[in-house]
């Protein structure tokens, strides 16, 4: 049986947010078919990551303890001051430095293939390099692109510092993507920038994807929803953003419209909610798309950001139709008025949401469209065949992916 490595600064399981489900797709492909040795990372306020990994599915599994941060705000500044000083970024400088573990995890074994999660991890490249000829790396954003994004649409010294670890993503990225053997990228648009940036590379695009899952029973409540990770700068700008210029138009359209905040560390957007008794932060949930299932309308007035929205994913399969902004929908081959609606300044985003919430059969349709090219294009089973070039040319797959 082959053998291969993962190393994911994520935990895959439990699959809550867009990077857990994307390191969980890959680890359940190459289980099919390897013996899965997995490093990951763990905060020191979370749970152990190995508690809920699925039975079987790795041989071992190494967690790398992460210290403790100090999170208040003259900390952040001043870790990000040293950053600066020192060209690194913050997600690539909070994972650095354990390379002696992971060496000696991966010490006297040999892999067909060593992948690697995130571009944060990227500088262990020499680690997998070591154990593997075929190293991999799993780009769920392009990160220069991100910050420059995020530049947009922050103010005074965030927008600083974006534009500042712009420039040094851009430097790391010229560094570190040309020494893996391929790339992967979440959409054809992050593959275009990844050739740019590193032209040698060999890039294949790999889609964002889910499970297959039944079509949950809708049981349509008065309320739209907003879904994904609460401290992601990102979202934390789509909900600022949607909070000030959309919801009070929609609030007052609308008398028993209920807002639903749906993601985990909510305290990442609690300042920006409270004060509105019709804005629910819902907070962490157990399944997103049987909670998105119980709304009208999706929510994704996305301002910045790289890759591909799992959020619109979970819409999709939940079979709820999807207002984003161009941004918010980049990456996937929808058309606005067929698999959702498109909008991109407050007045039209929040005429295209009032639109669905008049017309059910309107609802019904583009909910239904959504669902159809979730199945379609954006299960696992499809998205694997994508990494077949992973396997030697005279080697036979698995009956699973045959088909």
């Amino acid at each position: 049986m082959l053998k291969a490595l993962l190393i994911s600064p994520e935990a895959p399981y439990p699959m809550m947010g867009g990077g857990a489900l994307r390191s969980a797709s890959v680890l359940n492909f190459l289980a099919q078919d390897h013996t899965v040795d997995m490093v990951t990372f763990r905060e020191p306020s979370a749970a152990d990551p190995t508690i809920v990994l699925p039975r079987g599915l790795v041989r071992r599994v190494h967690v790398v303890e992460l210290p403790a941060h100090a999170q208040h705000g003259l900390a952040r500044v001043a870790r990000n001051a040293g950053r600066l000083a020192r060209r690194v970024t913050p997600l690539v400088d909070r994972f650095a430095g354990f390379g002696g573990q992971i060496g000696t995890f991966t010490r006297g074994e040999r892999y067909d293939v060593a992948v690697i999660e995130h571009f944060w991890c990227a500088p262990y490249w020499d680690r997998a390099a070591a154990v593997s000829d075929t190293t991999v790396l799993d780009l769920h954003n392009v990160e220069s692109v991100l910050h420059e994004r995020c530049s947009r649409t922050e103010g005074g010294a965030d927008a600083l510092a974006h534009r500042a670890f712009q420039k040094v993503s851009r430097d790391l990225e010229e560094k570190w993507l040309r020494k893996f053997t391929y790339l992967l990228a979440a959409s054809e648009t992050d593959a275009r920038i990844l050739r740019g940036i590193s032209p040698s590379s060999r890039v294949m695009v790999y889609p964002n994807a889910m499970p297959v899952m039944p079509l949950p029973q809708r049981r349509e409540e008065d309320v739209i929803a907003f879904s994904g990770n609460l401290e992601y700068h990102p979202n934390v700008s789509a909900v600022r953003f949607f909070r000030e210029s959309i919801w009070p138009q929609l609030r007052e359209r609308w008398p028993g419209l209920v807002w639903r905040v749906i993601g985990k560390n909510p305290r990442g957007v609690e300042k920006i909610v409270t004060g509105d008794s019709r804005i629910q932060l819902a907070g962490p949930v157990e399944n997103a798309v049987a909670e998105l299932a119980r709304a009208k309308v999706a929510l994704v007035p996305v301002l910045a950001g790289s890759g591909t929205r799992v959020k619109i994913l979970e819409a999709w399969a939940a079979g709820v139709p999807v207002v984003s902004t161009s941004i918010g929908a980049e990456g996937f081959p929808a058309r606005s008025g067929e698999q959702l609606l498109l909008a991109d300044d407050a007045r039209s985003f929040g005429e295209a949401v009032s639109s669905l919430l008049a017309d059910p059969g309107a609802r019904d349709r583009i909910g239904r469209a959504g669902r159809y090219l979730f199945e379609r294009e954006f299960t696992w089973k499809t998205a694997w065949k994508r990494l077949n070039f992973l396997y030697p040319a005279n080697m036979g797959r698995s009956d699973a992916l045959r088909d």
